[in-house]
């Protein structure tokens, strides 16, 4: 069950009396990717030390190279409410990264992570937009996945368990790891934000 705590006493995160947040204890990830895992755990860790954290081999619902936001959001709530279906999680997470084609044909990155907990509380976050050269994007057109291209182009294996595509091409200023725990982290705001989301007042 998810631990209500105030922000200022228990999270030190932000100090308004009127914030609590909804802590989960068990949180399952729709993947069993290291690098998906690791980035739930570091952002869930920061609020709960023993925070129980657990991949779940589940289908995305999506090809194995998404394209586009819509299809890549979607592959992202298919692998969190499978894996809430398929653990006893308070909270499941899916992430999900995709490729999206720009008006002048080129292509960019996007990512997206969707939480759901069992009392039907839901959060998105997304984005991790930035260009692919056009080398890569030859090959995904081609066919290969974003990872697979990759892998050709850097001349190495294991990219999308790694340090991601971002890592190769920001020159390791931010690794895959860390683009995700951001998404993880909007994706929360439904549960880190609790009394702003739970307010049909209108203030």
């Amino acid at each position: 069950m998810c631990l209500q705590a105030r922000r200022d006493e228990s999270v030190g995160l932000s100090t308004s009396s009127y914030m609590t947040v909804l802590v989960p204890h068990r949180v399952a990830v729709g993947s069993t990717n290291p690098v998906k895992i690791a980035a739930v755990r570091a952002v869930l860790r920061r609020l709960h030390a023993q925070a129980d954290v657990v991949g779940v081999a589940v289908a995305s619902g999506v090809p194995d190279q998404p394209f586009g936001d819509e299809e890549t959001q979607r592959g992202a709530e298919s692998r969190a409410r499978a894996a809430l279906e398929r653990s006893e999680a308070d909270l499941a997470v899916g992430l999900e990264g995709g490729v999206v084609r720009e008006a002048d044909g080129s292509l960019r990155t996007c990512a997206w992570a969707v939480a759901i907990d069992r009392q039907g509380r839901r959060g998105v976050g997304g984005s991790l937009a930035m260009p692919l050269p056009a080398m890569v994007a030859r090959r995904i057109d081609a066919g290969e996945e974003l990872g697979q291209a990759m892998d050709a182009v850097a001349q190495t294996v294991g990219t999308k368990h790694g340090r991601g595509a971002v890592g190769i091409l920001t020159a390791g200023l931010i690794d895959r790891q860390g683009a995700y725990e951001i998404l993880v982290t909007y994706a929360l705001s439904p549960w880190l934000a609790a009394a702003y989301f739970d307010d049909d007042s209108g203030r």
